[in-house]
């Protein structure tokens, strides 16, 4: 008697005012937060869309697919959750001699004065990810966990400094917060 294994499936339901499509491996969810779409052809998986299911199925019958079906998954809900409720990063702007201006433009962000430099330094803005300003603190929101997180390390990295001691030189701009 020999037993076969199945294929591994994984659904997501999606909420209230929730929609998915499908457009070749490009799942788009739109939301009252907005919409956020996410590329999973190099994914070893298949989505299907039917009413307000996503179900992300294993492409073989291979134990570690298990692993990969989950991922899709949590990505999908993340999605999800994103254009439901959002995603929020606050960062503060820290610095002891040469006060730090931030200005933001198009899909840029301008640091100005950092350490006393006379040229500014740019950090860019993924998709459609707000960024604005409050005094010392910079806050990051949109509906894309991904866009979000990524402007926010392009905003941490844009003012990381190099060859200085890190417990002296502690100017910067840090992430506190995610909500």
């Amino acid at each position: 008697m020999s037993t076969k294994r199945q294929f591994y499936s994984e659904n997501v339901e999606l909420s209230s005012g929730v929609t998915a499509s499908l457009q070749g491996s490009i799942l788009k969810i739109i939301g009252p937060n907005g919409e956020c779409q996410k590329d999973f052809g190099k994914m070893k998986v298949r989505l299907i869309v039917k009413e307000n299911v996503v179900t992300v199925f294993a492409t073989n019958k291979r134990r570690d697919n298990y692993a990969v079906t989950r991922a899709v998954a949590m990505h999908v809900k993340n999605l999800v959750n994103g254009v439901v409720s959002g995603y929020r990063y606050n960062l503060k702007v820290v610095y002891s001699h040469f006060p730090i201006q931030i200005n933001i433009k198009d899909n840029k962000i301008k640091i100005d004065n950092f350490i006393g430099e006379k040229f500014p330094r740019y950090a860019d803005i993924v998709g459609n990810t707000k960024v604005r300003v409050e005094g010392d603190d910079i806050i990051v929101e949109g509906p894309c966990k991904e866009g979000v997180g990524q402007t926010a390390a392009n905003i941490e990295n844009a003012t990381r400094i190099k060859e200085k001691d890190p417990r002296v030189f502690l100017d910067g701009v840090f992430i506190y917060e995610k909500a």
